[in-house]
C-alpha cells in the first residue's frame, strides 16, 4: 500500500469540510479519494489543535530571543575572561 503525502492546506480543507457536516463521510471520502479514518483523524487534530493558530507567539519569540542573547553574553564573557588572563590583567 502506498501512502500519499498530503499538504497541510489539503488536510485543513478536508477537516473543515468534515467539521461543517454539509456532506456525509462517504461523500467526503469519494470527493477527496481518502479513507474515513484519515478524515476523522484530521478533523480531530483540527478540533484539538486549532486554537494554536490564534495563539500569541510573542511570548515564545521573546523567550527565544532572551535565550539567544544570554548565549551571546556568556560567549562574550568567556572571551573577555580569556583575554584578560592572557594579557595578565
Amino acid at each position: 500500500m502506498i501512502h500519499k503525502k498530503h499538504s497541510a492546506a489539503f488536510k485543513l480543507k478536508v477537516a473543515l469540510k468534515a467539521i461543517k457536516g454539509e456532506k456525509t463521510m462517504a461523500e467526503l471520502c469519494s470527493e477527496f479519494g481518502i479513507v474515513a479514518s484519515q478524515i476523522y483523524a484530521w478533523k480531530k487534530q483540527l478540533e484539538e489543535q486549532g486554537e494554536s493558530v490564534f495563539a500569541d507567539r510573542r511570548a515564545a519569540d521573546q523567550k527565544n530571543e532572551i535565550d539567544r542573547l544570554l548565549r551571546i553574553i556568556g560567549q562574550v564573557t568567556a572571551e573577555r575572561d580569556f583575554l584578560s588572563r592572557a594579557l595578565g590583567h
